[in-house]
């Protein structure tokens, strides 16, 4: 090898190696999170310097550096508007978040929380109630067309609409925010949840992010606890294994528009791609946008010797049997 061709692979190297020093900068800034679990309230007193206020946030588990906050609110000339008060933060939060929250930039946002679970039309219902364009967010989420370009996840032909993949968090949109970018932030959010190593399982698995998402769609509706939401993915993957309906209520909650303690079997035979009383196997895309919690339940199951499983009427508690038996059982007992 010449010397010449030594110091283009050097300098070729250098460039890359910076690429990827100002993307992993950039990520860090404007996506990463604390490692607090809690809530926290923060307090910030009349003449904390703005090193001081990123000592705390660091020392509080709410940002993962000192460097990428202050860097944050220097370029988004931000020193000089942090106001003195308690404010509730979360480790959930991303440093933009916490920015707005913090200083005087606050005045300009809507923030906006989506529970795990909402369906596109809930969510456009929220926007429209606090002032943003919920009309055209919705008509945007009927295709996915638009957005395929930017987003791999999107790639797949199979995934037809936005439905699946908004995910619900706590947002802060300027009140003059498009119905586009309230969906790209959206997105982003999406992009950045399903991690590379969730997405690489899933090819490990042979699977792919469409079944995946609607899988977990499904769990987000039926229970609400980590421990069940695995248990419960388990189950309906033996039952796809083994050819058998998943029976799934949330299904017909989507299917009816209605979500009832006790379904009929009238309600069972409503003839719709995504009752699951009817057709054997997972429906053709999510039945709403489930949270990160599902989603690893889908792609992590748990293995049990369960086969059934209804929800307490009373306290939402789960309630696994192994049989049909006790199963049947389980329902007198509840009153369902």
């Amino acid at each position: 090898m010449n010397n010449k061709l030594k110091k283009i692979i050097i300098i070729l190297a250098v460039i890359a190696l910076s690429i990827g020093a100002v993307f992993y900068f950039r990520n860090q800034v404007y996506f990463s999170h604390g490692n607090a679990k809690d809530k926290v309230i923060f307090t910030i007193e009349k003449g904390d310097g703005n090193a001081e206020i990123a000592e705390k946030l660091k020392d509080s588990g709410l940002i993962s550096g000192k460097i990428y906050f202050y860097y944050y609110v220097r370029t988004h000339n931000l020193l000089n508007k942090i106001m003195p008060e308690s404010y509730e933060l979360s480790g959930k939060m991303t440093i933009p978040e916490i920015a707005v929250t913090i200083t005087q930039e606050k005045k300009s946002f809507i923030k906006i929380t989506f529970p795990e679970g909402w369906t596109s039309k809930q969510m456009a219902q929220r926007l429209t109630a606090n002032g943003l364009d919920g009309e055209g967010f919705l008509k945007l989420t009927k295709s996915s067309e638009q957005f395929r370009a930017s987003y791999d996840f999107l790639k797949d032909q199979k995934i037809k609409n936005l439905d699946g993949y908004l995910f619900p968090d706590t947002y802060f949109f300027a009140k003059d925010a498009s119905a586009e970018n309230i969906l790209k932030k959206m997105l982003d959010n999406f992009d950045q949840k399903l991690s590379v190593d969730l997405q690489q399982e899933i090819t490990r698995q042979e699977k792919d992010i469409n079944s995946m998402i609607t899988l977990a769609s499904i769990i987000e509706g039926e229970v609400r606890t980590d421990e069940d939401r695995k248990i419960v993915s388990g189950i309906f993957l033996n039952r796809i294994k083994v050819g058998q309906a998943l029976q799934s209520c949330a299904t017909l909650a989507y299917v009816l528009g209605e979500k009832k303690e006790q379904y009929s079997f009238a309600d069972t035979r409503v003839a719709s791609p995504y009752n699951t009383y009817l057709n054997k196997g997972l429906p053709p895309g999510p039945i709403s946008n489930p949270g990160l919690s599902s989603i690893k339940a889908a792609i992590y199951p748990t293995d049990s010797q369960y086969n059934y499983f209804l929800s307490d009427p009373e306290t939402g508690k789960t309630i696994f049997s192994k049989t049909l038996e006790e199963h049947n059982a389980n329902k007198i007992k509840y009153g369902l």
